[in-house]
């Protein structure tokens, strides 16, 4: 795309954000002053992306700013911008490493990580995928469901009784602390706490994990799970602040 289609791109986001009501097709393209086709081949392109809507009465309406996290939960790119400076604060508080999380299917994959800055520190790669339910991040999540999408999980992934009890008990432990606390990782010699973060829609969209080397971990367990409900929380919270500022907009 040229600098010119870049700058019309912005300048078609910028009058949507100030004109929130909506509007055609034509009446989009008078406005900014430029071909009907082009202006429809913009409007296809954000529409598909999730960030304008095109109403039965054929008018277009924004749904959402770059930036801001997707109704659907996977706009990734936004919710790893938004999530890293609390991340990397609870880092800091915490002195352990610090992960992001999303459920997908019955895996758990890791979106993003900062380490701190310290000799001794637990780290991952964070490429591999892993089951919901031997990480905290993953019991955290699947807590923020109903019971039978648990028993759902459990079922799909042929769990033994057992490994289903296990669960269960860990699911009533994230739903009453608001956290997750595992003592005893995947990785040998190693603990973690996550708490899930709530989108605007109230459903989880994500993990917010803390991790490091178990014996330091569980040490300090009870500060780190502070961190990781309390971040977590303040994530949500804002959230649902943006959330609230799109539609007073609209």
């Amino acid at each position: 795309m040229s600098g010119r289609g870049v700058e019309r791109v912005l300048d078609m986001i910028e009058w949507f954000a100030a004109s929130p009501e909506g509007a055609s097709l034509s009446e989009i393209a008078a406005a900014l002053a430029m071909p009907k086709s082009s202006a429809l081949l913009m409007l296809q392109s954000l529409t598909e992306r999730g960030y304008i809507h095109r109403l039965g009465s054929g008018e277009y309406r924004m749904l959402r700013l770059p930036g801001e996290i997707s109704q659907d939960g996977r706009n990734y790119g936004a919710l790893i911008a938004l999530v890293s400076p609390h991340l990397s604060q609870a880092v800091q508080e915490t002195g352990e490493s610090g992960f992001v999380a999303v459920l997908e299917g019955q895996s758990i994959r890791y979106l993003n990580k900062v380490l701190p800055k310290r000799e001794i520190l637990y780290d991952r790669d964070i490429v591999p995928t892993r089951p919901a339910h031997k990480v905290a991040s993953g019991i955290v999540l699947l807590a923020a469901g109903a019971d039978a999408d648990v028993e759902a999980y459990a079922e799909a992934m042929a769990l033994s009784d057992a490994e289903r009890s296990r669960l269960r008990e860990a699911v009533a432990s994230a739903r009453t602390s608001g956290f997750y606390l595992n003592a005893m990782g995947v990785v040998e010699g190693a603990a973690g706490a996550a708490a899930a973060i709530v989108g605007a829609n109230g459903k989880a969209v994500a993990a917010l994990n803390i991790s490091g080397p178990q014996v330091r971990f569980v040490t300090n367990s009870d500060r780190i799970s502070e961190v990781v409900r309390e971040t977590a929380s303040a994530i949500s919270e804002e959230l649902a602040r943006r959330s609230r500022r799109l539609s007073k907009g609209r």
